[in-house]
């Protein structure tokens, strides 16, 4: 694995720790590290769900490496450092995976720090963790994923707030407007990630994975064009369709009835 990231296995969950002392800054090791960890992920048939967290207490992560970036010759775009074909930083446009990422967040996520957390699916914190998008003053946009995703996930007005001005959005303030699913103890915070994974992970493995893979359908649109994508034959979704037409599909209902608890095969 690359230098400035830790991958870690646990049962059916991946755990993708960066780790580069002192604040984990983003570099090219780093964003080939996350994507080739998350390339496991998808691959990995015996894997269902990633964690992404940093380590130590300060700071998940203090985003793109700016110092790099100075260094770079001028015959090189900046927007080259840390692109990978998953994205930026490995993970802003992996859009094949489709397995649910969460991520733990143990402190600042600046900048493109937050844009990694942003590509996550369900997001716990720290009760010290910020996010803050400090782009602006840089001369630039924060386009790796945050202006993108922010309106997603934020009323807009909250979003354009946190574009605009830099400022600091705690984590409790992240959970008022749903970004963030759990506020813990930073000496809990790694176990509960894991709980939740874990939990996650024991679900029907087939419908774990068609729901990452509908979700951003689901999401665009209107409601009727929405159930016309869940239709049998007209997802356009492989894994859906596999889901559809899976002994899983069958299990759960059958488990119901004889009163004991489904075993799922993943197909």
């Amino acid at each position: 694995m690359a230098e400035g990231v830790r991958v870690e296995t646990h049962g059916k969950v991946l755990e993708i720790t960066l780790d580069r002392p002192p604040v984990n800054a983003i570099n090219q090791d780093v964003s080939d590290g996350i994507y080739e960890a998350l390339c496991q992920l998808r691959d990995d048939d015996g894997l269902l769900v990633g964690i992404v967290t940093g380590a130590g207490e300060r700071c998940f992560s203090a985003g793109w490496d700016l110092k790099a970036v100075a260094a770079l010759d001028d015959d090189t775009p900046s927007e080259q450092l840390g692109d990978t074909p998953g994205g930026w930083a490995g993970i802003t446009e992996f859009f094949d995976l489709d397995k649910p990422l969460l991520c733990a967040v143990n402190g600042l996520a600046i900048g493109g720090g937050f844009e990694v957390v942003l590509a996550c699916d369900l997001i716990v914190a720290a009760e010290h963790a910020e996010f803050w998008l400090p782009d602006m003053e840089r001369g630039f946009l924060p386009d790796a994923g945050a202006i993108q995703r922010l309106p997603r996930r934020l009323p807009p007005d909250v979003a354009l707030d946190l574009l605009y001005t830099g400022r600091h959005m705690d984590a409790a303030e992240a959970k008022h407007w749903g970004l963030v699913r759990d506020v813990v103890p930073s000496a809990d915070l790694a176990d509960h990630a894991r709980a939740l994974a874990t939990q996650i992970s024991e679900g029907p493995p087939l419908a774990v994975r068609a729901l990452k893979a509908v979700w951003p359908e689901l999401t665009r649109g209107t409601v009727p064009e929405a159930m016309q994508k869940t239709k049998r034959g007209r997802t356009g979704i492989p894994v859906y369709e596999q889901m559809l037409a899976s002994e899983d599909f069958k299990e759960g209902p059958r488990a119901f009835a004889e009163k004991r608890k489904p075993v799922w095969k993943g197909r």
